[in-house]
């Protein structure tokens, strides 16, 4: 398939607008993760109430990201549009995000109030769940299944950018204060819930199940659903966040003991800049040689230079493993929403989505319980265990291949 022709079976507008929403995802979770210690320990909550809260987030939202996925699928069904999930989740998204800062500014932390934060801050996180599978499951509709890496691989490039200001740009944003912050976060999520919605998000490169088939049809395609399939969807969901957190903590470790006076921002921004820039390449090469073989290639390399980092000793060394570990994560990074895509039948393609990030909330549940103490790991060995949960992700994207469902 030459290029001009897979361009003309993905819908880019969309793809584009999909990814503006990718980008203000990541960007008001980057803003969130770098305030949240700060405005709990202003309110008067211990440094351990913040990994708390996380893990209770994360187990709610195990739940709710097929919960609200699954219900798109049937508002897909029904009503022909996902749009309405997207625009409440968005609109609840952002008068939540801005109502965080205010309320800390105009309340006093020795007050019994003080407890409204933390709720807030969970309303907030579970608002984001309204939307995201949703959202996301769009990707199904714009481009054919051969051709969904290389679509996805915008919304690798956007989210790359935007998660590489935590590193790169936290100093400065927390100078601009929470209430500045959050707003410009707020506003981007609108602006992009309204971009995707002026670039006509139902429009779709192949008549959906969901607006082709008979009633009956759209009845048994529940019974297409396999639970080995789900599960596999799941278990790559948690295998990739596992890895990626336990990455992204055992890095930094490894610089303060090994390398010391290394940039420390520069080199994690490095991973996030990689992997923005090897996006759109990594998506033509999935195209071509597949996107199960791509992921299971990345998650391989991942699980290499994860352990490779253990023996880090120069600020070089480190920054070549984080350009190869942004390099490798693109061809995960572009694969998994086309992954769960594939594991599900079309009309499915919420349930699908939110399986895939409930798996990830899982993951981030274990790690906030397990692994988010310093000390809690020692750097060797928490290299090893974020290389053993890559090869299991990559297992479970390979075990896929016998379980595919047939379109």
């Amino acid at each position: 398939m030459n290029s001009s022709h897979a361009s003309s079976r993905i819908l880019w507008l969309q793809v584009w607008g999909l990814a503006a929403v990718q980008g203000a995802i990541a960007l008001t979770w980057v803003i969130y993760n770098l305030y949240l210690l700060k405005l709990l320990t202003q309110f008067g909550f211990p440094k351990e109430f913040a990994t708390g809260l996380l893990v209770l987030e994360n187990i709610l939202a195990a739940v709710m990201e097929p919960l609200m996925g699954g219900f798109s699928d049937r508002a897909q069904r029904w009503v022909g549009t996902r749009f309405p999930f997207i625009s409440v989740g968005v609109i609840l998204s952002s008068a939540l995000f801005i109502a965080i800062p205010a309320f800390v500014a105009f309340n006093s932390p020795t007050t019994a109030m003080r407890w409204v934060l933390p709720v807030l801050l969970v309303a907030w996180a579970l608002a984001m769940t309204v939307f995201r599978s949703p959202a996301l499951s769009l990707l199904g509709r714009y481009a054919f299944g051969t051709n969904l890496p290389q679509a996805a691989s915008i919304l690798t490039l956007i989210g790359g950018l935007a998660g590489a200001m935590g590193p790169l740009a936290n100093q400065f944003i927390l100078s601009l204060g929470p209430v500045f912050t959050f707003s410009i976060g707020s506003f981007t999520l609108l602006v992009a819930a309204t971009a995707l919605r002026m670039v006509n998000p139902d429009r779709s490169v192949q008549q959906p199940i969901s607006e082709s088939a008979p009633s009956s049809q759209l009845s048994s395609s529940w019974r297409q659903i396999s639970l080995p399939r789900l599960a596999l969807v799941f278990g790559a969901g948690v295998g990739v966040a596992l890895g990626f957190r336990l990455m992204m903590q055992v890095f930094p470790q490894i610089l303060d003991t090994q390398v010391p006076g290394a940039n420390k921002g520069l080199i994690l921004g490095g991973i996030f800049i990689a992997l923005a820039l090897t996006a759109i390449p990594a998506g033509t090469l999935a195209t071509r040689l597949g996107n199960r073989q791509a992921m299971i290639v990345g998650l391989a390399a991942m699980a290499g230079f994860t352990a490779l980092m253990a023996l880090t000793r120069n600020g070089v060394l480190a920054s070549g493993i984080a350009i190869a570990l942004g390099g490798a994560f693109s061809l995960v990074s572009n694969g998994t929403i086309p992954f769960a895509l594939s594991m599900v039948p079309p009309d499915k393609a919420g349930l699908g989505t939110g399986i895939y990030f409930s798996g990830g909330a899982v993951a981030s549940s274990v790690f906030g319980t397990l692994f988010s103490q310093p000390g809690s790991l020692s750097p060797f060995v928490g290299a090893l265990v974020g290389a053993v949960a890559f090869l299991a992700a990559g297992l479970f994207v390979a075990s896929s291949s016998k379980l595919e469902t047939l379109k």
